[in-house]
């Protein structure tokens, strides 16, 4: 039986087993596939596991959440937020400094975050369960973004002419401007600088694009 105190106060069986599913939620996936990941058997968070036959609550055991946590890459301090976030509201999304979004290693082919260095930053709103944050760090995206500010992006978010976007090349340069046009072939770009000039990039070259919606400005 797992029960952890915090704040002098004793978890409820629900909150740790709704904690797990926001968990699997966070890494883009099903409670089975969460435990897939994490070595467990598939069926450990299953919603029948929860109650055995004659009615009494079973629990998950402190390792099965151990390993759940390193398979979401995630953090007992953030297990503990998402208990305590009862309406699904202003969760914490991954956090990474601008100037490693470019590294090897720090997103999937899709744009999804993945590896070591990522951090949790709380938001007000995050729709997009995919969503994560990145931290600007000295002035070159200036005059949009100031050093210290942290924008929010979204992967699942629709993408239209004159929305701030972040591209990350195939070659893994991470570039954050504003989307002038976009075709089969091409994406251009307009730099959040004025007074440089437009850049084409092909198509071929995009490895993924994503929308900015929201920034701590």
């Amino acid at each position: 039986m797992v029960r952890q105190a915090k704040a002098q106060r004793i978890l409820t069986h629900d909150q740790i087993w709704v904690a797990l599913d926001r968990l699997a939620e966070r890494a883009g996936l099903s409670p089975s596939g969460l435990a897939k990941r994490a070595g467990l058997d598939p069926t450990t968070f299953n919603k029948s596991k929860r109650v055995t036959a004659d009615g009494r609550e079973r629990w998950p055991s402190t390792e099965s959440i151990a390993k759940a946590l390193a398979a979401a890459d995630s953090s007992i301090d953030i297990f503990a937020r998402l208990v305590d976030d009862e309406a699904g509201d202003g969760r914490s999304v991954p956090l990474l400094g601008f100037a490693l979004a470019g590294a090897s290693g720090a997103f999937d082919e899709s744009g999804f975050p993945i590896g070591k260095g990522w951090t949790e930053f709380a938001l007000p709103i995050a729709e997009d369960s995919r969503s994560f944050a990145l931290h600007i760090s000295g002035e070159a995206l200036q005059p949009a973004y100031r050093d210290g500010d942290v924008i929010l992006v979204s992967p699942g978010a629709p993408i239209r002419k004159g929305d701030r976007v972040v591209v990350k090349t195939r070659a893994g340069e991470v570039t954050v401007a504003t989307l002038k046009r976009r075709t089969a072939k091409a994406l251009e770009l307009q730099p959040l600088d004025a007074s440089k000039a437009d850049r084409t990039i092909a198509a071929s070259d995009v490895a993924w694009i994503a929308r900015i919606v929201w920034a701590s400005q």
